[in-house]
């Protein structure tokens, strides 16, 4: 996992990849009717991984929680920015892409359930539209979450997975970082993503918003 889609890869043994490129893409997400002139918001520079320590935790910053055993997810909840939504598993689509959440639910993300669960060792990701037609879509909000907030995830073990944000960033979608987004840090991990960056009628939105978590807690 974590290599960005190459011409030259199968689609359908670089799930990653072809997460990103889906992302990327900006299909069914675009920017709605509604009076949102400035767009959504994007990550501050202080949200930015600090590259150096990205895949380093200093001891005691974070507590060291033993990783569940895999379990699909139900919802996920981040207080910061009243998102509380329930997700959906999505997979491939017939031509070996990953299938976004239906964009006429703006309250529904998703998640790759061929992927790890959130909570497991690993990377786990969450999908969801930034808006629709209509207006703002689930994570509308996500560019401005800040460092130490917290998302949970409640899986349908009946467990809850709480995560710790140590990193926001926006990435262009002609240098989308693949192997630093879903690479295996050694730890359970989750990323968020929806698109972000510049809008354009002609071409949508040109980047995706990437939160970086590290669980910290379950319960």
């Amino acid at each position: 996992m974590g290599l960005a889609h190459r011409g030259s890869e199968s689609r359908k043994r670089s799930p990653w990849g072809v997460l990103a490129l889906v992302m990327l893409s900006g299909l069914a997400l675009m920017r709605n009717g509604a009076d949102v002139s400035l767009g959504p918001p994007q990550p501050a520079s202080a949200a930015a991984l600090d590259t150096r320590q990205e895949q380093v935790t200093q001891p005691g910053t974070v507590p060291i929680v033993k990783p569940l055993p895999y379990a699909p997810m139900s919802r996920v909840t981040i207080p910061a920015i009243k998102v509380d939504a329930p997700v959906m598993d999505v997979g491939l689509d017939p031509e070996g892409w990953i299938a976004a959440p239906p964009p006429q639910d703006a309250n529904m993300a998703g998640w790759y359930q061929n992927g790890v669960a959130p909570g497991q060792r690993g990377t786990a990701v969450v999908v969801g539209h930034v808006d629709n037609q209509a207006g703002p879509a689930v994570f509308y909000g996500l560019g401005s979450l800040s460092k130490g907030e917290h998302i949970e995830v409640t899986r349908f073990d009946e467990r809850v997975a709480v995560f710790e944000i140590y990193g926001v960033e926006v990435f262009s979608k002609n240098d989308f970082p693949g192997a630093r987004v879903y690479g295996d840090t050694g730890h359970s991990e989750l990323r968020v993503i929806t698109c972000g960056g510049g809008y354009s009628k002609a071409g949508g939105y040109d980047g995706n918003v990437v939160v970086f978590a590290r669980l910290v807690e379950t319960r």
